[in-house]
């Protein structure tokens, strides 16, 4: 039987499962390092919880649970640990701490953070609203507390479109991501148009549309190109291309299916086809690669996300050993933007 708590037995479990996609000697030191991890897990009451970007030798080790985050949102929501320790970035964590007031939620890098969280900010989305009064604010999960408190109710990539759905509105406010909002509206027949390329400029009243939206993007998905889908499709006719929703809309048409982390994987896992190309953060291709070394991923890029890089199990043993980085909302913002986030698990 395999002990996750001693380095052998982390070797053994972390060996079965990449030992073709991680270094050997790497493996060593990774597994005595997870098995610490394990140990202090155990002693402080502590769950971990893991987002499909983050590297193999971490994501196939120490979280007790792992998935996108509208997953690791539920997951959080229900946890009877004293710690939550989010190996993600830190409006994830933020997002934990939110559901979880009186837990300690750790943050394993302060460097963590995200593009896309970084593109708008509270007094963004008061200016949206002064401009679009009594229009209801659908903000992506992938911003930060004081955001989401400005906001009727928060999506993920993976219901995003059940969300719209739910509101009956004719008009609403969707942020920050400009490729998910053109993504969505497409899904769901509405007219989007982005005011906010223009600052200051007035918006004609009479004008067509059904969505406004915001010029956010994530750094990693906005490079991939329909160019680069062709090439692929080139060399490897057969390949099924699958690509994130914040891929721009010419990249997602042009690919076979569309989804989030969680249903490009369970797309891989319930398919077959010779070969799979995922149009996404580079380290989850790896994560699905190791656990399913019969099907064939095909690599475009080997370019990480700098803000979900920065999660390492170093960084994760000492912001557990020494319970640093801890995460903290003001506590008038976290109940508001509870308020958005509840909203979101109710629908599903």
């Amino acid at each position: 039987m395999i002990t996750e708590t001693t380095s052998r037995g982390m070797y053994e479990k972390m060996k079965a499962i990449l030992a073709d996609t991680v270094p050997d000697f790497e493996l060593r030191i990774k597994s005595e390092l997870a098995a610490k991890i394990n140990r202090l897990k155990q002693k402080k009451n502590v769950v971990i919880l893991g987002h499909n970007y983050m590297e193999p030798a971490l994501f196939h080790s120490i979280p007790d649970y792992a998935g996108d985050s509208l997953d690791l949102s539920r997951k959080a929501a229900q946890t009877d640990k004293d710690i939550i320790v989010f190996c993600g970035v830190k409006f994830m964590a933020e997002t934990a701490k939110i559901l979880n007031p009186t837990n300690k939620v750790l943050l394993p890098s302060q460097k963590a953070g995200c593009s896309l969280a970084d593109s708008i900010t509270a007094a963004d989305v008061r200016e949206l609203k002064r401009k679009f009064p009594h229009v209801p604010v659908v903000t992506y999960i992938n911003t930060y507390a004081d955001v989401k408190a400005e906001s009727d109710i928060c999506c993920t990539s993976s219901n995003a479109v059940a969300v719209v759905e739910s509101l009956g509105n004719e008009t609403l406010i969707f942020i920050p991501d400009e490729y998910l909002a053109r993504n969505v509206a497409r899904e769901t027949g509405k007219h989007i148009i982005f005011p906010t390329r223009q600052p200051g400029s007035r918006i004609e009243t009479e004008l067509d549309y059904q969505m406004i939206g915001w010029p956010g993007r994530c750094e990693v998905h906005e490079k991939f190109t329909v160019e680069d889908i062709n090439n692929v499709r080139q060399q490897f006719p057969d390949v099924v291309i699958l690509a994130h929703p914040e891929c721009s809309p010419e990249v997602v048409e042009a690919s076979d299916f569309s989804g989030s982390t969680n249903a490009m994987i369970k797309f891989v896992e319930q398919t077959k086809t010779p070969r799979y190309l995922l149009l996404t953060e580079c380290a989850m291709g790896d994560n699905i690669a190791a656990a399913h070394p019969k099907k064939e991923m095909l690599r475009l890029c080997n370019v990480r996300c700098p803000h979900m890089n920065q999660i390492t199990l170093e960084d994760t043993f000492a912001a557990l050993q020494k319970e640093q980085y801890v995460v903290e909302i003001d506590e008038e913002i976290r109940r508001r933007a509870l308020r958005s986030v509840e909203r979101m698990l109710a629908i599903g």
